[in-house]
């Protein structure tokens, strides 16, 4: 069965002229790419609480000291996290308010 579909001219040039830039898409989808990782998902949740150190998430995530470090890894690289040097400590703790926002209103949106 053949479907017919027409074309809007006026509304493919409107929304191509409005749409986010490609370079952004690729970003944004690399963070939710990130973000999308469950074991990530539950670091970054603890982190909305409290700034925790690599023993501290590895005793609650219940995984090694080095799985918790090489997520820490890619979650720093996508500027989610970053850290905190106190003598010998590193402590990580979210980059900034945006990652709460985002976490908050995704959440809005499961519950709905």
């Amino acid at each position: 069965m053949k479907t017919e579909c027409c074309v809007n001219k006026e509304n493919v040039d409107f929304v191509e002229d409005k749409l986010i830039p490609e370079d952004d898409i690729v970003d944004i989808s690399e963070l939710f790419k990130i973000l999308g990782d469950p074991t990530r998902m539950r670091i970054v949740a603890a982190l909305r609480i409290k700034e925790l150190c690599v023993g501290d998430l590895a005793a609650l995530m219940e995984i090694s000291l080095s799985g918790v470090s090489h997520q820490l890894r890619l979650l720093k690289k996508s500027r989610i996290v970053k850290t905190r040097r106190d003598g010998k400590m590193i402590y990580y703790n979210l980059d900034d308010a945006h990652i709460e926002s985002i976490i908050d209103i995704a959440r809005l949106h499961i519950k709905d």
